[in-house]
C-alpha cells in the first residue's frame, strides 16, 4: 500500500498521521489488500478515529478506558 500524501501540520486536537496510517492498514488488511484504494482507506480510518474521538468525548472516557468501568 503506497503512503497517502502528507497532511498539514497537525492542529490543537488533530488526529495525528500515524494513528491514522494504523487504522488505515488494518482497514486495508480486513478489505484483503486491495490496490487502489489508498485514500479511500485513509479518509475512512480519519472518520472512524474522530467518531471515536467525539464519543469519548461526549461520554467522558479516557482513550484506552471502557465504558461501564
Amino acid at each position: 500500500m503506497s503512503k497517502p500524501p502528507s497532511n498539514p501540520p497537525p492542529q490543537s486536537g488533530a488526529i495525528p498521521d500515524g494513528e491514522i496510517r494504523e487504522r488505515a492498514y488494518d482497514i486495508w488488511e480486513r478489505h484483503h489488500r486491495p490496490e487502489g484504494f489508498e485514500m479511500q482507506f485513509w479518509l475512512m480510518a480519519r472518520r472512524e478515529l474522530m467518531a471515536e474521538r467525539e464519543a469519548r468525548k461526549s461520554t467522558g472516557t479516557a482513550p484506552g478506558e471502557e465504558e461501564g468501568r
